[in-house]
């Protein structure tokens, strides 16, 4: 039977991206790996969540990617609040063309350029 292992992405600076996505998430660099990947983030003690691999890349970020992160938050003000934080740690706000006429998430870019979403979950 398969599980889900963990999700990787790909970046220019690995431990820059690595600094930034443990504070992000709060999540804690594996000793040793895990998997077969060197630069692994996991939940701390074991808590719920979905491992995060960094891996060096040599392609730039896609500009419309058909994958990507969604970080969930119980409301509009966490949303704001959560994304005012990413910002000071270094991600930006991306100016997207798709949003729809009352979006429930926020496009932003990690340092590498990797866009991900922060959803507000209580949102109409």
């Amino acid at each position: 039977m398969l599980t889900l292992g963990v999700v990787v992405l790909g970046a220019d600076d690995v431990p820059r991206a690595v600094g930034f996505w443990r504070q992000v998430l709060g999540y804690e660099l594996v000793e040793g790996g895990f998997g077969g990947w060197a630069n692994v983030l996991a939940p701390p003690a074991g808590g719920p969540g979905a491992r995060l691999a960094l891996q060096r890349s040599e392609t730039p970020p896609q500009p419309r990617p058909r994958l990507h992160l969604d970080l969930h938050v119980a409301d509009a003000a966490e949303q704001t609040a959560e994304v005012r934080r990413l910002v000071g740690l270094g991600a930006r706000q991306v100016a997207w063309d798709g949003y729809p006429a009352d979006p429930d998430f926020v496009v932003l870019a990690d340092p590498e350029d990797n866009l991900f979403c922060v959803v507000d979950l209580g949102h109409g």
